[in-house]
């Protein structure tokens, strides 16, 4: 009997492993970072204003300035770089990543309790 359900959770137990080897690293990577931004205040508004400049920087490549996107640009690479490697390599990932995706999709949701606590502020 006991043979049964060992091989009952070896059988249901293989396709969640199968899947966690599948996993997309930057996918993995979002979780961590959403982890690492959300347990530190001082991070999530670091977070927020990284949102904030790129907006600006949005709204200043569509007005043609050059020189404003480029100064904002570089703020927001300072505050990047205050939330580490870890979200510095995330971003990096994310380039490759089609937000119609299923990884995209799954990253967004992920990233979406950060974006809400920004419209708080």
């Amino acid at each position: 009997m006991n043979m049964m359900i060992v091989a009952i959770l070896v059988t249901t137990a293989m396709p969640v492993y199968a899947q966690a080897q599948d996993r997309n690293p930057v996918v993995t990577a979002a979780q961590r970072v959403v982890e690492i931004i959300s347990s530190d205040p001082a991070k999530v508004e670091t977070y927020c204003a990284i949102g904030k400049l790129g907006v600006q920087i949005e709204d200043a490549n569509e007005a043609k300035d050059k020189k404003t996107a480029d100064v904002l640009t570089q703020k927001m690479r300072g505050l990047e770089k205050q939330l580490g490697r870890e979200y510095l390599s995330f971003m990096h990932g994310l380039q490759e990543i089609d937000p119609e995706s299923e990884d995209g999709v799954e990253i967004e949701a992920m990233l979406r309790p950060l974006d809400r606590s920004c419209a708080r502020e």
